[in-house]
């Protein structure tokens, strides 16, 4: 989700409560809040050797003993705004940091609105080869079989799987 669809979201219900829904249908604790909003630029080369970038907003959540705490809509909204300057663009991808048994990043799915609350609702993040039509093996041609034509002493060509 974007970050202009995610403040689109917030602005609409500032007095609701904001729930965090894990991939697996959990809840993050109802009295977890936003302890950082930072922007996140990674530059990297691919396996392919193609250099790219990628930036996105990170919210990471916190909570404590404090079990009275709850983190309303319009609380993260201006702590967003405050972070304006440095997000620098509306139009970036934003994700969660949580920590379960370790730090884990979680794309955001969706946000949405009833009356009271806001669940945004978490995605599991992957990995992906960026470069398969460079680092992939290629599809290896098939030969059909002949019977007819088959010759059991003549030497087949065969280059096996690391032939190239």
């Amino acid at each position: 989700m974007k970050l202009n669809e995610f403040k689109k979201v917030l602005s609409g219900h500032p007095e609701a409560q904001l729930r965090f829904e894990l991939p697996n249908g959990d809840f993050v604790p109802a009295h977890a809040h936003v302890t950082e909003v930072a922007r996140i630029d990674k530059r990297f080369v691919d396996c392919g050797g193609t250099f790219r970038q990628d930036s996105f907003c990170r919210l990471q959540t916190w909570f404590s003993d404090d079990t009275d705490h709850r983190l309303m809509a319009g609380k993260l909204l201006k702590i967003l705004e405050k972070a304006k300057p440095f997000l620098e663009s509306d139009e970036i991808e934003v994700d969660v940091e949580h920590e379960l048994d370790f730090i884990s990043q979680f794309p955001i799915e969706s946000a949405q609105a009833s009356q009271d609350e806001i669940v945004v609702r978490l995605a599991k993040r992957h990995t992906a080869c960026l470069a398969e039509d460079r680092c992939m093996p290629k599809a290896k041609d098939t030969v059909a079989f002949n019977p007819f034509t088959f010759n059991p002493r003549e030497k087949q060509n065969s280059a096996g799987c690391c032939g190239e």
